[in-house]
Formats: C-alpha cells, structure tokens, sequence
C-alpha cells in the first residue's frame, strides 16, 4: 500500500451512506483497485465522517475512480452530505504494523545469545499458548519462559520471518528457523549438527500491544529425523 485517500464529510443521514457504500462495493466487484476502506466517526460530531480508502498506487486509485459505478456512487454521496466533501490524495512514507513488529522482536529476542530477557514488555502474565507439541497448552508467562530457556539451551538458533499477514488484533507469521544442536534437548545428547525446520504462528494481542495467546505449527518431526531421533525406528 503506497497510496491514500481521505474523504472528509458531514452528514445527519450515515445509514443511507452506509448502505450506499454498500451498494459501491457490490457493483465493483472484481474491478474495483481500492485495497481496504474505513470509515470513522467523529466522537464529538457525530455528523463528520471521515473515510480513509487504500491503494496499492496512485495510478490504481485513478483507475478506481474512472469506473462508472464510482462516478454514479459519488453523486449519490454528494446528494447526502450536507455541505460538498473534500478528498485529500496522501503518498504514504511511512506504513508500519506495530503488532507484527512485536511479533518481529519476540523472535529476535528468544533468539538473543546471553541471559534471555524479562519478556514482559512482549507477553502478558496470563498468556496462554497452544502448541500440537506439548500434552498440555502452556499459561502464564513463567512457563512460556521455561519452554524458551529449552530450546535455547539445546540450539543456538535464529528465526528467519519469510511472511506476516495483520489483521485485527492477530498478526499471522511464517518463519524459518535455523539452528545448531549444541546441548541436551528431550533427551537428546549434543550433536552439533545444522538443522532447520519450518513453521507458522499466529499471536492474538490484548489492546496494550502484548501477545495474550499464541497458536505454534512446525514441522518438529523434520527436526527430530535431523537430530537421528528417528533413526532406531527406520532400522
């Protein structure tokens, strides 16, 4: 998204805007180029609006409005304003989802050689985490500290971040994680072989930015074959 559009309005008759912008939606389907639209009210005029309508481009968003239905939709919010809309065309220098770099940190920081760091400015004391590897989810942030002194005791690892999707409080992330196997880890003696595996996470944040709960798929199997876990039973 490089590209925004805010529509700045009043008008007492919001449940026909809304539904009109509805009706936009429907009809532009599959040709439309806006990315995301919002619409927010303002708290103490509850007549001004304000809309903000994202664009991966300029260009794209010069395509949208030549479309004959955005020409006939706007008309149409003209006749529901009380006074003319007025649009402001912004080059976004600076987009950042704050959620996901939380996310971006975490890793950094379970990946950190030294002392591991407190963590509580990253989780909240209640998180609650949910991992296919443990018999038992893991609650509280004591425990989900225990858990990153494991494997930091068995590798010394780094997190590669190949994707993040944001949406709402959740932030979803793909990874890669590369390590070498230098300690004791579920009972497996030092290797020092190289190993990596995949995996995807996602994080539900609480409104103060902390990670809350925590959903883990990896491929720990592909991990236990490279550490010759696996060996005895291929025999």
């Amino acid at each position: 998204m490089t590209f925004v559009q805010l529509i700045d309005c009043k008008t007492t008759r919001f449940d026909e805007m809304n539904r009109l912008m509805d009706t936009w939606v429907e009809q532009t389907k599959g040709r439309r180029t806006a990315t995301h639209n919002i619409i927010g009210k303002d708290r103490s005029d509850t007549s001004h609006l304000i809309e903000i309508v994202e664009f991966g481009s300029y260009e794209e968003a010069m395509r949208n409005s030549k479309l004959p239905e955005t020409g006939r939709i706007f008309r149409d919010m003209v006749a529901l304003c009380d006074e003319s809309p007025t649009f402001t065309d912004l080059d976004v220098v600076r987009d950042e989802q704050l959620y996901a770099a939380n996310v971006r940190r975490l890793f950094e920081l379970a990946a950190t050689e030294g002392d591991l760091p407190p963590l509580n400015d990253v989780y909240a004391e209640s998180y609650h985490d949910h991992d296919p590897a443990n018999e038992q989810d893991t609650i509280g942030l004591d425990a989900i500290r225990r858990d990153i002194r494991m494997w930091r005791g068995g590798f010394d690892f780094a997190f590669t971040i190949e994707d993040q999707i944001s949406q709402g409080d959740r932030v979803s992330t793909r990874w890669t994680w590369n390590g070498t196997h230098k300690g004791e880890f579920l009972g497996i003696a030092a290797t020092g072989r190289k190993v990596s595996m995949t995996g995807t996470t996602i994080f539900r944040f609480q409104e103060d930015g902390k990670i809350v709960e925590g959903w883990w798929q990896y491929d720990r199997l592909g991990l236990m074959a490279q550490l010759g876990a696996l060996d005895a039973l291929e025999r």
